[in-house]
């Protein structure tokens, strides 16, 4: 390829047909523009790409789980082979440091989260067979036979990109096509990694249009492609109000969307807890809420402690930490805006600012670890300004007086991703764990004891999906195989169909050697088979 950068679409890269405009990246450390312009694709490539995708989801549907399995694992060695390359785009983009952020934690997990999709593609675990051969029905999840349109965050260059994560593979693994919506924050990180994916693709003998790959369009018409019916399904990562205004658009044609919106991720720090070794928590706090410089989809956003003397003594230790901390990079002038406005929000609402609060001196973007407080009473009180998520290095404490006012809190709270609680190694605080859990449980995805809740472990029991509105979707994860690949399928039943006529995981001769729940057991046997 040229430096001048062009979109994946219809199996070739080409130059932008109509573009609407252009963008470059930027460094976010002197707030410059880095690299080269790329295109803001108009309606014309965004129809291009869709026609594209639509045109070859037949033949990707009846693609060979083993030829899908075979990209995955060709596209996870391209990254690992090309990780120098990537790492450092990624790096200049996004400022999240080379080691360990980028080439030591992040890089492996888009390439083994490829590798464990490959995996569930091969043993057929995200289709769940079933077959009932008292009533003659057999049942199975199968591709969707449209596109799947990803829009990928700002926050994980590899892991979660639109090309490359964990909702790209998913989409794939269920043989659907890709349409990719990069993140205008490290659009060169992307470009290079299309490129990879579709060096893959064609080694694998997949359609070359299964993937297309576009910079940026206009929110107006993302919002208007999301109602498209030729759509299968999207997969969203951002801001609330991004994804409610495409889940309202998507719902007018009745296009599922798995949308990962807002989490403010509350901890809960139980008496005994903190009286085991209040410091110590309060510095564990403190680096994860500013680890990446705050910008996970899991910081603690919100610390529920209690008014006594290990309370005062965490949140004495706490404020130190945030004040005499260097002001934090964070990727964009659109995040240290938003972020300054969330502040300012969780201000007029009520809250004290204990640390920090402001635009961060010195060149680039950035801002100040930022530490608030509120009384329990007036957060259960407010009606969500308190509960408003600060992308950044920020959290809000909630001082709460009495094992009542604890529960009081986790009734009050929206639906999360995550929830944690903090109990004393001695079960001192078990019966107040129980009083607060059996609220906490329905409003978060994943339920955390004695670990704060920033980072996602890739695996198949992992839930990082959560209540609306962290996600649009409670039943479902964006991480973990195969339970991810289900967003993007759809249940066929087969009522009575001869055999040779059902698809090769619901015929009798289990060829594939898949487990399947054949009358109410599971086995690898076929139908007919002692056990």
């Amino acid at each position: 390829m040229t430096d001048q950068p062009q979109v994946l679409i219809g199996g070739r890269w080409r130059a932008a047909d109509a573009p609407t405009g252009s963008f470059r990246a930027e460094d976010p450390t002197r707030a410059e523009a880095i690299g080269p312009a790329f295109p803001v694709s108009g309606a014309t490539d965004v129809e291009a790409a869709l026609v594209a995708a639509s045109t070859v989801a037949a033949e990707l549907a009846a693609t060979s789980p083993e030829r899908i399995a075979d990209f995955l694992e060709r596209y996870a060695s391209a990254i690992e082979g090309d990780a120098e390359t990537l790492v450092a785009l990624a790096a200049a983009e996004t400022a999240l440091p080379a080691e360990p952020r980028l080439r030591s934690v992040e890089l492996p997990r888009a390439s083994g989260q490829l590798r464990q999709t490959a995996r569930a593609v091969r043993e057929h675990s995200w289709s769940d067979p079933v077959i009932d051969t008292a009533s003659g029905l057999r049942a199975h999840r199968a591709p969707l036979g449209k596109p799947v349109l990803v829009f990928g965050p700002n926050n994980f260059p590899f892991a979660f990109n639109a090309i490359a994560g964990s909702d790209f593979a998913s989409a794939i693994a269920a043989r659907n096509p890709v349409i990719a919506k990069a993140h205008p924050s490290h659009p060169a990180t992307s470009r290079r990694l299309a490129e990879l994916a579709h060096e893959a693709l064609l080694a694998a003998d997949l359609p070359a249009a299964a993937v297309q790959m576009l910079y940026h369009f206009d929110n107006e018409l993302g919002v208007r492609l999301a109602a498209d019916p030729r759509l299968g399904a999207i997969g969203f990562t951002g801001s609330r109000a991004g994804g409610l205004a495409l889940k309202a658009a998507a719902d007018t044609a009745g296009v599922p969307i798995y949308a990962e919106m807002s989490s403010v991720n509350p901890v809960f720090l139980l008496p005994g807890a903190l009286a085991e070794d209040a410091e110590a928590l309060a510095a564990t706090f403190f680096a994860s809420c500013t680890m990446g410089s705050g910008q996970f989809c899991t910081n603690p956003g919100i610390v529920v402690v209690p008014q006594d003397a290990a309370g005062d003594a965490f949140v004495t230790r706490a404020t130190r930490l945030f004040a005499e901390a260097s002001p934090r990079s964070l990727f964009s002038r659109g995040v240290q805006d938003n972020l300054a406005r969330a502040v300012q929000g969780l201000t007029t609402a009520g809250a004290q600012v204990l640390a920090g609060g402001d635009i961060g001196t010195g060149t680039g973007y950035r801002f100040q670890p930022t530490l608030l407080s509120v009384d329990g009473i007036d957060f259960v009180d407010d009606k969500g300004a308190l509960q408003a998520e600060a992308f950044g290095p920020v959290s809000l404490l909630v001082r709460v007086d009495g094992d009542a006012a604890f529960a009081a809190v986790a009734k009050a709270l929206e639906g999360n991703l995550t929830g944690t609680l903090y109990r004393a190694a001695d079960g001192s605080d078990d019966a107040l764990w129980g009083s607060i859990a059996r609220h906490l449980r329905e409003r978060v995805g994943r339920l955390i004891a004695n670990r704060m809740p920033t980072g996602v472990a890739v695996s198949p029991a992992m839930n990082h999906g959560g209540p609306f509105p962290s996600t649009s979707n409670a039943g479902f994860t964006a991480v973990g195989m195969p339970a991810a690949i289900h967003r993007f399928t759809v249940l066929h039943s087969y009522d009575n169909v001869p055999d040779a006529l059902l698809p090769a995981e619901l015929r009798d001769h289990n060829a594939a050697g898949a487990q399947r729940r054949i009358d109410g057991r599971w086995t690898h046997a076929d139908v007919g088979a002692d056990a």
